[in-house]
């Protein structure tokens, strides 16, 4: 009798493939198939060195497998009894469409389990030592993907912009002049920002400065994506915690730049 199959989808962190849980790998030691993403570091396959492992990510707007592909090899790699573990970077429940696959599966009888992941919104400013929260300066914050799938910039940041919260973009650096419109049109020019392109991983970089001087920087550092926005006075904090940390002379302890 064939085995019953089942669908994994599972959280890869941010990027260092020292931030993913211990349920995680766990749960890639067990795939038959390894569907993984372009935002997945390599370093995790090894611990899948028996499984069929099929990059399923895109790069650069080219995608080697559309979705619909993707669902129907997890569908059919499943019928055929195999443990299938879809990899994700982050976490599957951030803009990452874990719940439309497990949907998708679970429509062909198939059983799903979700393995949470870091999500990158939190977990790459807080490597960066930007909080998203702090007492006096942000009571909350908004997690925003920059493009909906129409391609646009979605409505939310335009209400983000009008609060006093911390706001994280994800997917925004193709409307980042955009972005930057609507904060000066609320007043926001001197506001704090911070961009970080490849989160916690070697090749990370970052630019600092304000909303009215973030574009420039970004064409000084030459910053693209995949990177993540933070916006708000708490991106500050990152300046302070390396002041502090040189007037008592541990430059071992400074951050990335």
């Amino acid at each position: 009798m064939l085995k019953q199959g089942k669908l994994i989808v599972v959280g890869a962190g941010p990027g260092d493939p020292e931030l993913v849980t211990l349920k995680a790998i766990k749960a890639i030691e067990s795939a038959d198939v390894l569907l993984y993403d372009a935002l997945v570091n390599d370093e995790l396959l090894k611990y899948a060195p028996n499984a069929e492992c099929i990059f399923v990510g895109k790069r650069k707007g080219c995608y080697t497998y559309q979705q619909e592909q993707i669902n129907d090899l997890f569908v059919q790699r499943a019928h055929e009894g195999k443990v299938v573990v879809r990899l994700k970077g982050g976490d599957p429940f951030v803009f990452g469409r874990g719940s439309e696959e497990m949907e998708h599966a679970a429509n062909f009888g198939i059983e799903t389990l979700l393995v949470p992941g870091l999500s990158s919104s939190l977990s790459v400013p807080a490597m960066q030592n930007i909080p998203v929260t702090k007492r006096g300066s942000s009571e909350s914050f908004w997690v925003i993907t920059g493009t909906t799938k129409e391609h646009k910039l979605s409505d939310d940041i335009r209400l983000a912009a009008k609060s006093n919260a911390t706001v994280v973009i994800l997917m925004g650096m193709s409307k980042l002049s955009q972005i930057v419109q609507l904060f000066k049109n609320e007043g926001k020019s001197k506001t704090a920002i911070a961009i970080v392109q490849n989160g916690t991983r070697a090749d990370e970089k970052i630019g600092l400065g304000t909303i009215e001087s973030i574009e420039t920087e970004v064409k000084r550092k030459e910053l693209t994506n995949p990177a993540i926005i933070i916006i708000g006075e708490v991106v500050k904090h990152r300046a302070k915690i390396l002041e502090i940390q040189r007037t008592y002379k541990q430059p071992e302890l400074e951050l990335v730049r």
